[in-house]
């Protein structure tokens, strides 16, 4: 369904096909995905396509076991599935069309909330009407309009409240604190907005421990600082609100050299765990099914969409923050990698999701494909 957002009626202004991709798993998958036999996972791993979705960013999983995802081209989905535990086949339905960069999308109580730069917009029992979506509520259209790191990515806490990201409208650059550069929270409809985490260059995901119901957070580093310098970073909210450093620190001992002298590092919140520079750290979730071993419940997934401007390529995989009994993240390790392939890139996972049956799925917005990963034994 397309709708012309520029009136304020929100008429239709064309209706868009339903588009049905029925996908057999494993054999159909490997014609036509034969790279897929390149991605290399732990033993007893293996990954299938589900769909073909252009511009796939960040998902979500409805009550009935409804993915939705967004796009980077201005689309957004639902996939549902002809097995209740998201297995076999997926058909692909067009909810919305002609919004500006809707990469997020968070459901609640019965609702899909898709952000669209300045806006966020909210359709009602979406579920049941995949094949004819409601007319969008607007839940607020506060946010800033920026274009550089405009993209919101959205996500419903524990305390039911919408926390959205707001990054830097800027590579490096010290911007009005109250309009950017943090993550904030809101009401469902879009009241009380308040800032939960400052410092914050650009999030694009976030998710709770499960255990201790607290914020955990993917950073992008700033560029132009070299290959290596700085890191990505994740970062954990212990408590509201907390400064994580930008533009003044990178990586939690990087003093930068415009911003620098004004704040010491000591001022802010180092990282919980130091990522690789420049992988492009995105969504990320902890794993909270049953499918996978227990060595992975609890743990963190991250998609790391890649480099962009680095002399050599890294990233492009998907990754595993190992967080031990007391929460800490004592490891960093590669879970799922083979869509880089010397300097040549085939896909980039832009968001990782646990379905209800345990399984991972991932989002690749530059194959335009969503992935699942299961594990066998």
């Amino acid at each position: 369904m397309r709708f012309d957002f520029t009136k304020k009626s929100w008429r239709f202004i064309a209706v868009v096909a339903t588009l049905s991709v029925n996908i057999a798993a494993s054999q159909s998958c490997a014609a036509q995905s034969p790279t897929l036999d390149q991605i290399k996972l732990p033993p007893g791993f293996s990954i299938e396509l589900v769909a073909r979705v252009p511009s796939a960013r960040a998902m979500t999983w409805g009550d009935r076991g409804t993915l939705f995802v967004g796009s980077s081209a201005g689309n957004v989905y639902a996939l549902t599935f002809a097995a209740p535990n998201a297995g076999g086949q997926a058909s692909v339905h067009t909810i919305a069309s002609g919004l500006r960069d809707p990469g997020g999308v968070a459901f609640h109580n019965g609702a899909l909330f898709v952000s669209a730069v300045s806006r966020v917009l909210r359709f009602d029992d979406i579920e049941h009407r995949v094949q004819s979506p409601p007319e969008p509520v607007v839940v607020t259209d506060k946010l800033p309009s920026d274009g550089h790191h405009g993209r919101k990515f959205i996500a419903f806490g524990p305390d039911g409240k919408l926390y959205v990201n707001v990054g830097a409208p800027c590579n490096i650059c010290e911007p009005d604190p109250e309009r950017y550069a943090h993550i904030e929270r809101m009401n469902a409809d879009g009241s009380g907005r308040e800032t939960v985490a400052r410092g914050v260059r650009n999030s694009v995901g976030f998710d709770w421990d499960p255990r201790t119901k607290e914020l955990w957070f993917t950073d992008n580093g700033r560029d132009m600082l070299g290959d290596d310098v700085p890191p990505d970073e994740l970062n954990h909210v212990t408590k509201v609100p907390q400064h994580f450093g930008y533009p003044y620190c990178h990586g939690g001992d990087i003093s930068d050299p415009e911003f620098g002298k004004q704040h010491p590092c000591s001022e802010f919140v180092p990282p919980a765990r130091k990522l690789g520079p420049h992988v492009a750290s995105l969504g990320m979730r902890f794993y909270t099914g049953t499918q996978f071993p227990t060595a992975f419940r609890n743990q963190i997934f991250i998609a790391e969409h890649g480099s962009w401007n680095r002399s050599q390529k890294i990233g492009y995989r998907v990754t595993l923050v190992r967080l031990d009994a007391a929460g800490k993240a004592v490891a960093y390790e590669p879970f799922a990698e083979g869509w880089l392939q010397g300097d040549r890139v085939w896909g980039r996972p832009a968001d990782v999701s646990v379905a209800p049956d345990g399984s991972l799925f991932v989002s690749d917005d530059t194959a335009g494909a969503i992935y699942r990963i299961r594990y066998r034994g």
